[in-house]
């Protein structure tokens, strides 16, 4: 790992006009947004006993609310780049904006189980395709400050994860749990002005540009260690959300035990956020800190598979650091490519199939544990992604640049 200054050198892109610049303005578009790209599935979880109850849906629907997220979110990685070529990254945004508001705000209206899934799509494809949009934006608007901005942007996300979650039941006990999932088209709506300027500002400028490219990342290994690294990442982060808590509680501890062991590797990888992007600019090969945080992957999950009650936290911490490759593989997007274009492109094929194979994780996971009756099989399952995971960060962090790689074997 060779140690190298953040500088717009190694991460250049074309700068927008000054007209479309207006850094304050894009920021504070792109940090509002980021704080509702999880909030509308961390505020509807911990209510689904609730509303299945009100609705009369049951465990099967419950189970497929619960993997609507990274389908939706796979979905939206692999049309977003054309969109955001065939509008524009801004405008495209925008409109992610307001599906994600408009899909918020009316599951609070949902009078069945249908109509509850046909607006939380509505806001998961909003957010998909902000998921998609922010680092190529991030790239075009800044392109020497990526590893600060990265840092703020994952922040939103990791705030946006958070407090939904910790204010669903309590927000639902006072006014009701269609206001409590309502309240939250707030963050979206509020980021709709400052995104709608962007949007001009940019369209009044883009008029004399070419279309940007179309890159077929699927020849270059860095989109198959992208999806590798963080497809894998996914997977085993969703899983662990899952089924800790029943790993838990079925070895003896108590839910509360299960619910903290789910927070404490939440907020380590809150913490990792401050830490991994600049790893991911500082060092031309930052792969030495993927292999530290798989050995802590691994480490933790033997813990948990082998002693879930005994040192319980420390296997929460370690699973939560073996986590922080999410953020930095969010942050390799960028500096792994030359421009917004090879930034899209990249995000889109990474984050989409990433996405689709995390899908798979609790779902393979419950069905191992059914079948074998027992904790081995799904935890070497999880085990045998952490070793995929860092296969492809290999691949992936290896000093190149995507746009130099494409058609290259791996």
């Amino acid at each position: 790992m060779t140690a190298v200054p953040e500088s717009p050198a190694t991460v250049r892109s074309p700068r927008p006009t000054l007209r479309t610049s207006a850094p304050w303005l894009v920021l504070t578009a792109v940090l509002i947004f980021s704080l509702s790209l999880r909030a509308a599935v961390t505020s509807l979880t911990p209510l689904l006993g609730r509303i299945g109850d009100d609705l009369s849906f049951g465990h099967t629907l419950t189970g497929l609310i619960a993997m609507l997220p990274t389908f939706f979110f796979g979905v939206a990685g692999l049309t977003g780049p054309a969109l955001g070529r065939r509008f524009g990254l801004e405008t495209t945004t925008l409109v992610a904006v307001a599906l994600t508001a408009a899909g918020t705000g009316l599951r609070g209206l949902s009078d069945s189980a249908g109509a509850l899934l046909a607006w939380s799509a509505l806001a998961l494809i909003g957010m998909g395709l902000g998921n998609i949009l922010i680092p190529p934006l991030v790239k075009r608007y800044f392109p020497g400050r990526i590893a600060s901005i990265s840092t703020v942007y994952i922040l939103g996300v990791q705030f946006g994860t958070t407090i939904p979650a910790a204010l669903a039941v309590p927000a639902a006990d006072a006014v009701g749990w269609r206001t409590a999932l309502a309240v939250w088209a707030l963050i979206p709506l509020a980021a709709l002005l400052p995104w709608l300027v962007v949007a001009r500002r940019r369209r009044a400028d883009a008029a004399t540009e070419t279309a940007p490219p179309r890159l077929p990342v699927w020849r270059s290994p860095l989109g198959w260690g992208l999806v590798l690294q963080f497809g894998m990442t996914s997977l085993t982060t969703y899983a662990l959300f899952a089924w800790t808590p029943t790993v838990i509680t079925e070895a003896g501890g108590s839910e509360l035990l299960g619910g903290t062991t789910v927070a404490v590797f939440s907020g380590i990888g809150f913490l990792a956020t401050f830490v991994a992007p600049w790893l991911c600019i500082r060092f031309t090969d930052p792969f030495g800190f993927i292999a530290f945080f798989a050995a802590c992957m691994f480490a933790g999950l033997a813990g948990l598979r082998w002693a879930p009650l005994d040192h319980t936290m420390l296997w929460a911490v370690l699973t939560g650091l073996g986590a922080s490759v999410f953020p930095m593989s969010l942050t390799l997007i960028n500096v792994r490519t030359r421009t917004s274009a090879g930034s899209a492109s990249l995000s889109g094929f990474g984050q989409g199939v990433g996405y689709l194979i995390a899908c798979a994780g609790p779902l393979l996971f419950g069905i191992l544990h059914e079948t074998t009756g027992g904790w081995d099989a799904p935890f070497a399952m999880l085990a045998a992604a952490t070793a995929a995971m860092a296969v492809g960060g290999w691949i992936l962090c290896r000093p190149r640049h995507l746009e130099d790689t494409l058609g290259e074997a791996i």
